[in-house]
């Protein structure tokens, strides 16, 4: 298991490693075009989440598809810094460090991403209870990296 890096250990590192890369133009389409993927992942999460028990496996898609929208919409809205982010850590490092004014918090990005990790990588389902406690904040996250998009792209 890799060792726990703070917010700024880990931006630091992930600076030193090069993995903040300069991009040469805002793409506006794609920028789109991930906002409707993250939107359909998130119907998609709720459609399945209506109709499954607290016992459920689904618990780890719905996980999945909101952590994959929370990723597409961080990683479109450092677009608009000409920045591509090569890891997943790295990109939520680099999205607390420089926007603090979005007041979203690091502890919250390293358990989704471990636990996804989890899923992906090794097999460790997510449960209803997992599902609970992160919810709200993915919902908040998520909404807010939209609303911040979608000002972003009436300004360009």
């Amino acid at each position: 298991m890799p060792e726990y890096l703070n917010q700024k250990e880990a931006f630091i590192k992930c600076k030193q490693e090069g993995r903040f890369i300069i991009i040469e133009e805002i793409d506006n389409e794609k920028i789109n075009a991930t906002l409707v993927i993250a939107e359909a992942d998130i119907l998609s999460a709720n459609s399945i989440k209506k109709n499954i028990q607290k016992q459920s496996i689904q618990w780890s898609s719905i996980y999945k598809l909101y952590y994959d929208a929370l990723h597409e919409l961080a990683e479109s809205f450092m677009h608009f810094e000409k920045v591509k982010i090569q890891n997943h850590q790295c990109l939520f490092a680099y999205l607390c460090e420089k926007h603090p004014e979005l007041e979203m918090n690091w502890e919250f990005f390293e358990k989704v991403r471990t636990k996804r990790n989890g899923i992906n990588y090794y097999g460790k389902p997510v449960t209803y209870e997992d599902w609970i406690i992160v919810e709200l904040q993915f919902t908040l996250y998520i909404n807010k990296l939209k609303e911040e998009i979608k000002k972003k792209l009436k300004i360009i």
